[in-house]
C-alpha cells in the first residue's frame, strides 16, 4: 500500500468539507437576501399563496336620451363562480341539486369553465335567486372552488319605451371573444351583441379591478383580503348621451305596434337621430341577465325576424320617393330645366308600354313630383343610359348616402343598391346588359334598393340645403372622471347641387302633401310639410309602402322616413304615421285624435283611388 494513500483521503475529506461547507454559505446567503434584503417584495408574494385573484365587475355604463332621462341602467343580481382547480366532479350531483339544474347542464358549465382556465375564478351561472344563492352559500363548505357573488345586469327604467334595435342587448362572450378579440374578457362575461351595446362596448364596458380573497388549503374562501397595495379598484364604463328623444321614441314604437316596417326620425341639419324604430321588435328585458332560452329560441325562429333591423338593414326599391333625387340630378345633367314640360299619354312606350298613374297632360318637374308621374321621370332616366351617363349618375346618386356606408352607430346597416356599369356587367354578364334593364331605375324600381336610414339621410339633404349629413345615435360620452367629449360629426356640402334644384323639388315635394297623394292623411295645417309618397314592389305579397318628410316646410327641424311592408299604398300608412311624429315633436302632444286612432287600427289594403303611387 503506497505511502500516499492516506494523504489523499485526507485531501479528498477536506475538499469535500470545504465545497459543503460553500453551499451552506450559499443557502445561508440566499435565505438572508429572501428574507431580509427583499423581505417586502417576497412577503408580499408570500401572503398571495394564500390568497386568491378575483376580478372585480367594473359598472357598466348608463344610455340616456337627449334630455337626460335615464334609458338604460344597472341592476343587481346574484351569481355562482367556479374555479376549476379547487373543484371536484363528484360534487356535481349536490351542486345541481343546490341550483336546480340538470346534472348535464352543470357538467357542461364545468367543463366549460376547465377549458377556459383550471386557475382562473370564472362565472358558472348568472342570475340565480336569491334562494338559491343562499343555499349556496350555506354549503360551500362541502363545495370546494364554488363561490358566489353579486353581479349585475341591465335594466331599462323608461316605462313605455322598448329601444331593442338602438341599445341592443348582452350575452356571455364566447370562446372566439376572449381567445382572439380582447385578452380582458373573460368566461361568463357579458358582453354588447348588437345595437349601441355593441358598437360602444369599449366605453361602457369599463376596467376591471381586482381583490383578493383568502382561502383556505380546500381553496374556500375565507373573506376578503384588503390591504390595499393588493387591489385595483374598477374604473366605472362610461356614460353615453344619445340623440334620441325618449317620447318621441315611445310614441314612434306605439304607431307601429303590430306592424312590420320600420321609422327613422332625424334632425336634418346634423343627423341626430330622434327616433328610430323596427318592428316587430324583442323584449330586450327577457336578454338581460340570464338568457331565456326558449325566448331566445322562439325569436330566431319567427318568421317575422324581430331581430332584423329593418330601419338600417333593410334593403328596398324605395319606388317614388327616388324621384326627387331623380329631379335633382336631372337639373344638374342638363336633361331638363325647371321649365322642361314632358307629355304623359299615360304610358311611358320603350319598347313596351310602362304606366303612369298620373293623369295624362304635360308636366314640368314640380308637377311630375307633386302627382309622381312615372313618364317625367322614366324620361330622365332614358337619356342618362342612352347617353352613355349610367356611371355618372350612380355617382351623383351615392352622394345624397345611397349605395354607399352611412357610418350610423349602430352594426349592421345595409349599403343598398346603386348599380354602375361594373355591377351590370357582374349581374347579368359582361355587356349582357340594356336600356330595359336600366329605364326602372328611374322611378326607384329595378335593382336600386335602399333602406329608412338612407332615404331619411337623402331627404335630409334635401332639406338641408344640399349638406350631407351622418346620421347618427350618440351625442356626448362621459367617462367615470366626468370629463366629456363629442364623437366627431361631419355635414359635407354636396358642390354640385343648386339652391334651384332643391327648391324646385321642395316646391314638388310640398304639393304632394297639399295637393297630392299625401294629402288625404299627412296634411297638416298648423305645421306646413313637405313629403313624397312610394311602393316598393314586393314579389311575396302586397307591396310595401314609403313616406319621406320632413318639416317645417320653411325651416326644416326633423325629417321622418317611414317603411309599413305589406300595406300596398302609403297614403293609408305611412303617410298618416309621419305625419303624427311631425306633430308630436314639434308641438309636444297630438291633438288629432281621429288621426292617431285610425293609425293605431288601420290594416293592409290593396289599393286606393287617390294614391299615386
Amino acid at each position: 500500500m503506497s505511502i500516499h494513500t492516506p494523504n489523499r483521503a485526507r485531501t479528498s475529506i477536506i475538499a469535500l468539507q470545504v465545497i459543503m461547507f460553500l453551499m451552506c454559505m450559499i443557502v445561508l446567503g440566499r435565505v438572508f437576501y429572501l428574507q431580509i434584503i427583499q423581505f417586502e417584495v417576497y412577503d408580499e408574494l408570500g401572503e398571495r399563496n394564500s390568497l386568491r385573484q378575483e376580478y372585480v365587475e367594473p359598472a357598466r355604463g348608463l344610455i340616456y336620451d337627449r334630455n337626460g332621462q335615464l334609458l338604460v341602467d344597472n341592476q343587481p343580481i346574484y351569481s355562482i363562480t367556479i374555479t376549476p382547480q379547487d373543484f371536484e366532479d363528484e360534487n356535481i350531483p349536490l351542486l345541481s341539486e343546490l341550483l336546480g339544474e340538470p346534472d348535464s347542464l352543470i357538467t357542461a358549465l364545468v367543463n366549460k369553465a376547465k377549458s377556459y382556465s383550471r386557475f382562473r375564478t370564472s362565472n358558472l351561472i348568472t342570475d340565480v335567486s336569491f334562494n338559491t344563492f343562499s343555499l349556496i352559500q350555506e354549503n360551500t363548505w362541502q363545495l370546494p372552488g364554488i363561490g358566489h357573488k353579486i353581479d349585475s345586469k341591465r335594466n331599462y327604467p323608461a316605462e313605455g319605451l322598448k329601444g331593442s334595435h338602438v341599445f341592443g342587448y348582452l350575452r356571455e362572450a364566447d370562446e372566439d371573444d376572449y381567445n382572439n378579440n380582447n385578452k380582458s374578457i373573460r368566461l361568463g362575461d357579458k358582453i354588447g351583441k348588437s345595437g349601441l351595446e355593441l358598437i360602444y362596448e369599449d366605453s361602457l364596458r369599463g376596467d376591471l379591478g381586482i381583490q383578493y380573497v383568502k382561502v383556505n388549503a380546500l381553496g374556500q374562501s375565507l373573506g376578503y383580503f384588503n390591504e390595499q397595495k393588493n387591489t385595483t379598484s374598477p374604473v366605472q364604463g362610461d356614460n353615453i348621451y344619445t340623440t334620441l328623444d325618449a317620447d318621441l321614441q315611445s310614441f314612434a314604437e306605439e304607431l307601429m305596434e303590430g306592424k312590420q316596417g320600420a321609422i327613422v326620425a332625424m334632425n336634418p341639419k346634423n343627423g341626430a337621430i330622434l327616433a328610430l324604430v323596427s318592428s316587430p321588435e324583442y323584449d330586450v328585458r327577457k336578454l338581460a341577465g340570464r338568457i331565456d332560452n326558449e325566448y331566445w329560441a322562439y325569436i330566431n325562429m319567427d318568421s317575422t325576424r324581430p331581430l332584423y333591423n329593418r330601419a338600417i338593414s333593410s334593403r328596398q326599391p324605395p319606388g317614388s320617393t327616388f324621384k326627387p333625387l331623380m329631379g335633382i340630378i336631372g337639373l344638374h345633367l342638363g336633361i331638363v330645366n325647371v321649365d322642361t314640360e314632358i307629355y304623359n299619354s299615360g304610358f311611358y312606350m320603350r319598347g313596351r308600354p310602362i304606366k303612369d298613374l298620373a293623369e295624362p297632360g304635360n308636366y314640368d318637374l314640380e308637377k311630375a313630383i307633386a302627382y309622381s308621374s312615372n313618364t317625367y321621370f322614366l324620361h330622365v332616366m332614358d337619356k342618362i343610359a342612352t347617353s352613355g351617363q349610367l356611371n355618372t349618375w350612380s355617382n351623383l346618386v351615392k352622394d345624397f348616402g345611397l349605395g354607399v356606408p352611412n357610418n350610423i352607430d349602430l352594426p349592421s346597416a345595409n349599403r343598398g343598391i346603386i348599380p354602375d356599369s361594373t355591377y351590370l356587367d357582374r349581374h347579368f354578364g359582361k355587356n349582357k346588359w340594356g336600356l330595359g334593364d336600366i329605364l326602372m331605375f328611374g322611378i326607384g324600381q329595378g335593382l336600386v334598393s335602399a333602406s329608412p336610414i338612407q332615404i331619411a339621410q337623402m331627404t335630409s339633404t334635401i332639406a338641408n340645403g344640399g349638406y350631407k349629413i351622418n346620421p347618427h345615435l350618440v351625442q356626448v360620452i362621459q367617462e367615470a372622471d366626468g370629463t366629456t367629449y363629442t364623437p366627431t360629426i361631419t355635414t359635407e356640402k354636396i358642390d354640385w347641387v343648386k339652391e334651384e334644384y332643391l327648391e324646385t323639388v321642395k316646391r314638388g315635394m310640398r304639393r304632394v302633401v297639399m295637393e297630392g297623394s299625401g294629402s288625404y292623411r299627412a296634411n297638416f295645417k298648423e305645421i306646413p310639410t313637405a313629403g313624397k309618397t312610394g311602393t316598393a314592389q314586393n314579389p311575396h305579397g302586397e307591396d310595401h309602402a314609403w313616406f319621406t318628410s320632413f318639416a317645417p316646410y320653411d325651416d326644416p327641424q326633423i325629417v321622418v322616413t317611414v317603411l309599413a311592408e305589406n300595406y300596398g299604398f302609403a297614403s293609408q300608412s305611412s303617410a298618416p304615421i309621419a305625419s303624427l311624429i311631425i306633430e308630436k315633436y314639434l308641438t309636444g302632444e297630438v291633438s288629432r285624435k281621429y288621426l292617431y286612432e285610425y293609425v293605431l287600427n288601420v290594416k293592409p289594403r290593396i289599393s286606393d283611388p287617390d294614391d299615386d303611387e
